[in-house]
């Protein structure tokens, strides 16, 4: 990440006004998505919505020959090209053929793609654009912060400052004032406009119509005062039959703005007279760009189901701290750095890619149903095709792929750290690597690993055998998490094997685009865990466990080594949290609470991966409940804690903002104790509140449930 990209980040991140506005957004969005969608089975809706986009992407070409044909009919020019400038040269033709002077435009992400206003201006034809958001940042000079809201980044004061330079007067930053004043200024624009430009919600191939969804009414204006109408649509906008538009109409405004319906729907059949009763002009451009080639692609033809309601931008805690500026280029966040990728080049997405901190927040809200994280590790993993691994980043995996080697580096470690370390603290560390302890303090690496300590519990022989994959953190510097969890699943008649052979899960390896890594790391912990024969094997880590429930297979299989499978799939069913696991033993009754005590009350994080991969968020919570704890909820509970792996590193400046308002969240709850299942999030949080100076413990779930089992 080059360092004039770290600079707008910082910018971003320091800006009160950005973050502000994004937050209080962002903390009101979820409130009301939740009311537009009350009575609504989503993931049905989503269901239908990406089936409809998915059959299309499917059949871009015949999709378009269609809709091309029908639209024809009705009366309407259509071009068709790949090349993003011949759009141009074809709107400009139309134009001076024309005669056309000025132009005035709605709302069209497929025009910022290609940078049609800048084109237009500079041959002599002046644009305005009408939609209240764009027509703000037009006066500012700036490209779109967010696909649907393009202005959310500017407050009421800024906004009425560019108002006031713009109608030379000095206004208030009073809103009803601020919307007259546009008003005012723009209704003259659409009357004397002598072109309207409209990009294109829905285009129906059945019928040739395009679906334009607003909530100003300006759209209605561009399109049906100027005597040309001109409507640029990428092709990706394209449904196979009119019945498909309701699914899509039902979840776009819910999913973008919490509104049950936007203001205005305008389906557009073909063209109507102008009020001299001469035929209007209506010509509909269907832009590709690389969106058939993306069709094609079998990994990134899902980013096609995108209706690009900015439901991932708004639940995002990466875009609500730097904005769509910083997160972004045309197109923003998540699904906007996939955009970038394929419609501009993979090049572009380089440093953008590096913010997804892989919570999963966007997968539980699009409407069209696109693992946008995942196909974020694919661009990472193509960069790393494409340019190799940075240096430093392939020493360390090299040393990560060594089992020995990588283990005695941790243990010599322990010894490295002793002069930093307080307690069980590191509070500071010298010159460069300063910043590692800005905010949080450090897991000291404990004298004695998990793995040595495994050696000394004496344990009941069962026949019931469940391996334990304890992860990096477990073994190295939360040893007393994995001594609790022996314990614990010793009184419930199993017996607990650690294979000394297991090493790093390949989390660090596969989230940096390095495949080839983290496939070998899969092999290895197949070999180490298999080998035991064991009905179960336990990890209490979300990342590992997604690691060998989920993406060891599909490494595995990504770097061609298909012969693995087999394996990949038997560790996988056998792989188990440790939560869901103590869960069926306790309803089986092989486990049960000591009864009549009650310890207090206990707040529970949801660590990213546990909750939104392995769908596991009621079991820790009834469990606490069970052993009698009072479980009280913090506000964003489920709100990912900045963590991210090894992303707290390569962007404390992020991790750390996001960090203190979990911990804040956390303390506003007034319990003493806050319970996660993942020691990655008790690095985080622990050494957070340890800087911090709050009374508060951080514990993981099995830390408190062990001691209260019923011998």
């Amino acid at each position: 990440m080059n360092k004039e990209f770290k600079a707008k980040i910082d910018r971003a991140v320091n800006n009160a006004n950005l973050t502000g506005a994004l937050g209080k957004f962002s903390e009101a969005y979820k409130v009301n998505r939740a009311k537009a969608y009350e009575g609504i089975d989503f993931e049905e809706l989503r269901d239908r919505v990406a089936g409809i986009k998915s059959e299309a992407a499917a059949d871009l070409d015949a999709l378009a020959a269609e809709f091309q044909r029908n639209a024809e009919a009705l009366g309407a020019k259509v071009f068709r090209t790949s090349d993003p400038h011949q759009v141009k040269e074809y709107i400009l033709k139309v134009a001076q053929e024309a005669g056309v002077k000025t132009v005035v435009k709605s709302k069209s992400m497929a025009t910022e793609e290609i940078h049609l206003n800048p084109y237009l201006v500079k041959n002599g034809i002046s644009v305005a654009e009408t939609d209240l958001g764009e027509w703000i940042i037009q006066l500012a000079g700036q490209t779109p912060s967010h696909m649907v809201m393009p202005a959310i980044h500017l407050t009421k004061e800024e906004v009425a400052e560019l108002f006031s330079k713009e109608v030379e007067e000095r206004l208030a930053a009073d809103i009803p004032r601020l919307v007259k004043v546009a008003r005012n200024e723009l209704r003259p624009k659409f009357l004397a406009a002598d072109m309207g430009i409209s990009g294109g919600n829905i285009a129906v191939a059945e019928t040739g119509s395009i679906v334009l969804v607003t909530n100003e009414g300006n759209a209605r204006l561009v399109t049906t005062l100027p005597r040309i109408h001109v409507a640029v649509i990428g092709v990706e906008k394209l449904i196979k039959e009119f019945a498909g538009v309701a699914p899509i109409l039902e979840a776009l405004p819910r999913s973008a703005t919490a509104q049950l319906l936007t203001s205005y729907v305008s389906i557009i059949s073909g063209p109507t007279e102008n009020e001299d009763g001469s035929p209007k002009e209506l010509h509909i451009v269907l832009m590709d760009n690389r969106r058939s080639e993306m069709a094609k692609d079998p990994k990134f033809k899902q980013a096609l189901q995108c209706i690009r309601c900015g439901s991932c931008l708004n639940v995002c805690p990466i875009f609500r701290l730097v904005g769509g500026h910083v997160f972004g280029d045309i197109y923003t966040g998540g699904i906007g750095t996939i955009l970038t990728a394929w419609f501009d080049e993979l090049k572009k997405s380089e440093d953008i890619q590096g913010l997804c901190i892989q919570c999963g927040n966007c997968t539980q809200v699009c409407p069209g149903k696109i693992d946008i994280p995942e196909l974020i590790l694919e661009i990472r993993r193509r960069l790393v095709l494409e340019q190799g691994q940075p240096f430093m980043q392939k020493a360390i995996f090299s040393v990560v792929n060594n089992r020995r080697m990588f283990h005695g580096m941790l243990r010599a470690a322990s010894l490295a750290g002793k002069p930093f370390t307080s307690g069980k603290f590191i509070r500071h560390l010298p010159m460069f690597l300063a910043e590692l302890t800005d905010g949080r303090s450090l897991p000291a690496i404990a004298d004695k690993p998990f793995r040595d300590q495994f050696r000394d519990i004496k344990q009941p022989v069962c026949a019931e055998k469940a391996v334990f994959y304890a992860g990096c953190l477990m073994d190295f510097a939360y040893p007393e998490m994995g001594v609790a969890l022996v314990k614990l699943l010793n009184k419930a008649g199993i017996e607990v094997l650690f294979p000394e052979e297991q090493t790093c899960c390949g989390a660090p390896a596969l989230y940096n685009g390095a495949y080839e890594v983290a496939a070998q790391n899969a092999a290895d912990n197949i070999t180490a865990l298999l080998a035991a024969n064991a009905r179960y094997v336990v990890s209490a880590c979300p990342t590992c466990t997604v690691a060998l429930a989920h993406d060891f297979s599909k490494t595995l299989e990504s770097v061609g080594k298909t012969e693995w499978l087999p394996k990949a799939k038997e560790l996988a069913a056998k792989t188990v949290d440790l939560s869901t696991l103590v869960k069926r033993l306790v309803d089986e009754g092989r486990l049960s609470f000591k009864e009549g005590e009650q310890l207090g009350a206990v707040t529970y994080h949801d660590s990213c991966h546990l909750k939104r991969t392995l769908k596991v968020f009621e079991e820790p919570r009834e469990l606490l409940e069970k052993a009698g704890y009072q479980v009280t909820e913090m506000f964003e509970c489920d709100m990912c804690c900045g963590m991210g792996g090894s992303y707290s590193i390569k962007l404390p400046e992020i991790s750390a903002p996001i960090l203190q308002r979990k911990l804040a969240n956390i303390k506003e709850t007034g319990a003493r104790v806050v319970a996660m299942d993942c020691p990655g999030c008790v690095m985080q949080i622990r050494g957070g509140m340890d800087q911090d100076g709050a009374q508060v413990r951080v514990q993981h779930s099995v830390e408190l449930l062990v001691d209260r089992i019923k011998e």
